[in-house]
């Protein structure tokens, strides 16, 4: 029998600057993928055509404590890649006392920052929905995927899913 790693501790960084103490949750993004049906003459049932990555696409869901002026000078950036955040994680096993570091940098631009609910004397805090153009899953430091919209780069362990397009269409 064995238990589950389980999410200790975070801590979460902005273009380096740490929030340790600041940052509250995070909803890491979701990797999806666009599959579409097909079944032609001679299948016995459909099959799931792989057509790459979701058109939701990859989105960094944040909470931070009280008001950051960081986050709301960085609202509006130009640039698809111009915010750089890095997820920091501590996964424990608890049969085993293993400790697994967990890092997710991504680097887009916020679509959302909520700066909630605003009542004297009540808690504050600030929700941020940053969209990514690249996203790297790095754990025990290892990449295990590594995704780049603007670069047709795709990585998952260690083998580039998109090398062969990007040849194929003179890249």
């Amino acid at each position: 029998m064995a238990l589950p790693r389980k999410l200790k501790n975070l801590n979460l960084f902005n273009d380096g600057n740490s929030y340790l103490g600041v940052s509250r949750s995070c909803t890491l993004p979701p990797l999806a993928r666009k599959m579409e049906s097909y079944r032609g003459g001679g299948m016995g049932g459909p099959v799931k055509v792989d057509l790459g990555l979701s058109d939701d696409g990859l989105q960094f869901e944040w909470t931070l404590g009280g008001l950051d002026l960081t986050v709301l000078r960085q609202f509006g950036t130009t640039r698809a890649d111009g915010v750089l955040l890095r997820f920091a994680g501590s996964y424990q096993q608890d049969d085993t006392g293993e400790v697994m570091a967990v890092e997710i940098v991504v680097r887009g631009r916020h679509e959302e920052i909520n700066l909630g609910d605003a009542e004297a004397g009540e808690d504050t805090e600030v929700s941020i929905v940053t969209t990514c153009s690249y996203y790297k899953l790095i754990v025990n430091g290892n990449t295990e995927i590594e995704i780049d919209l603007l670069n047709m780069v795709e990585i998952v362990n260690g083998v580039d899913l998109m090398a062969e397009h990007r040849r194929a269409i003179g890249l």
